[in-house]
């Protein structure tokens, strides 16, 4: 792997910079959690469905983590042959509970839920209109929760809000809720997701988390397939070892406000997000990055691509010079111009 020791942090930055970049998800109830690392602290948010069966409930417990022992939480539960009681509802636990804590807790009930889908790019404040339909928080209110201090200091943020640690998954809220409850729900989630050992990796980039994280995004924004990820990335790595602007057209996406087809003056928007007339890295991440996108930032594949372009399939073309990449595009426009 290409190892680069800086990243440009704003757009003041430049190539002789030394600067640093940088719950149980909630997802349906039997979702398996794919990040390995140590015990976690943070809260796993588990939904129990109705009329869920005891023994579903002490195997999902015991996968994530939640039990020691899926067969001795059911035994727990059905001592003396009456009913185990558990309530269906959303609750907060937490890694290696005592199994009788637990079961208590199962057992108290927990208010109704909300499903609440995160999709990957999916920006606060386009979250904020899905919130206001179907929680009913109004979406000014939870842009202005999402900019707040304190959760902001929690996940080292830069930008102004908590862009980029809202991860993408299925939720299921707690009603009634509180900007502040979602968004915790939501910032517990990513932590969890978050490996611990790729603080290493960061410490040998030269980079912190947010900057990290604000790269996954960039690169989530480009909607790249599996198989173009990790070289996504690596064009993005190389353009900011050697000083050279990002030009990332999500930058300006998010710049404008809108998702939309671009036309040429979008490009030059005044905007400390457009990447097109900065240099480095924005000042916060533009969306929710995936753990997919964060390994890709992380762990870029070895090239000295400098370009790519979209092809029709939704895969891309990648290139190290200027020159080859005009080939390229103009070999790409010819490939759709015969098949339109």
């Amino acid at each position: 792997m290409r190892r680069h020791s800086h990243f440009p942090r704003s757009q003041t930055a430049n190539a002789r910079s030394s600067t640093r970049l940088a719950s149980w998800a909630i997802a349906a109830f039997l979702a398996p959690l794919a990040c390995a690392g140590p015990p976690r602290t943070h809260a796993v948010w588990v939904q129990i469905p109705v009329d869920a069966s005891v023994a579903a409930v002490a195997d999902s417990l015991a996968a994530h983590g939640i039990v020691d022992s899926a067969a001795q939480f059911e035994r727990l539960a059905l001592i003396g042959h009456r009913r185990p009681d558990i309530q269906a509802g959303l609750y907060p636990l937490r890694p290696h509970m005592p199994m009788g804590q637990v079961l208590r807790l199962l057992r108290t009930g927990r208010r109704s839920a909300a499903k609440v889908v995160v999709r990957e790019r999916m920006t606060v404040a386009e979250l904020s209109l899905q919130l206001e339909r179907t929680v009913g928080i109004k979406a000014d209110d939870f842009v202005a929760a999402a900019r707040d201090s304190g959760l902001r200091a929690r996940v080292g943020a830069r930008g102004a809000s908590v862009e980029g640690y809202l991860y993408p998954t299925t939720y299921y809220v707690s009603l009634p809720a509180t900007p502040y409850d979602i968004l915790r729900q939501m910032v517990d989630t990513f932590e969890t997701r978050w490996n611990s050992a790729w603080n290493q990796r960061l410490d040998s980039l030269g980079a912190s988390r947010d900057e990290l994280v604000t790269l996954a995004s960039i690169i989530a924004g480009e909607m790249p397939q599996p198989e173009d990820l990790f070289h996504v990335a690596s064009v993005y790595h190389n353009r900011l070892a050697r000083g050279m602007r990002l030009q990332a057209d999500p930058t300006v996406v998010y710049a404008l406000g809108e998702r939309r087809r671009l036309t040429f003056g979008d490009y030059r928007v005044a905007s400390e997000y457009n990447t097109y007339t900065i240099s480095g890295l924005p000042p916060g991440p533009i969306g929710q990055p995936s753990v997919a996108c964060l390994e890709a930032a992380l762990f870029p594949v070895d090239s000295d691509d400098l370009f790519f372009v979209g092809r029709r399939d939704g895969h891309y073309e990648f290139s190290r010079t200027y020159n080859e990449h005009l080939r390229m595009i103009a070999q790409v426009r010819g490939r759709r111009r015969s098949t339109s």
